[in-house]
């Protein structure tokens, strides 16, 4: 899922400090998520794919290793 939301962010041109400060999700959460300490909840999916005018869908969609 971070790897969904980083190329999100970098095609935006914005920084997770922009992203935190539009969502009120705390930067930490992200670093949390790129560690994989943590796993985002849905509601946080759903404030981020509204941010970036995606669907849930689009950050559940994980490829398989078959298509990678």
């Amino acid at each position: 899922m971070y790897k969904k939301y980083e190329e999100l962010r970098d095609k935006q041109g914005v920084t997770d400090y922009r992203v935190s400060k539009d969502t009120g999700i705390p930067k930490s959460t992200f670093s949390e998520w790129k560690s994989g300490r943590s796993n985002p909840k849905v509601g946080k999916l759903k404030i981020l794919a509204d941010y970036f005018g995606v669907s849930i869908d689009y950050f559940l969609d994980e490829p398989t290793k078959d298509t990678q």
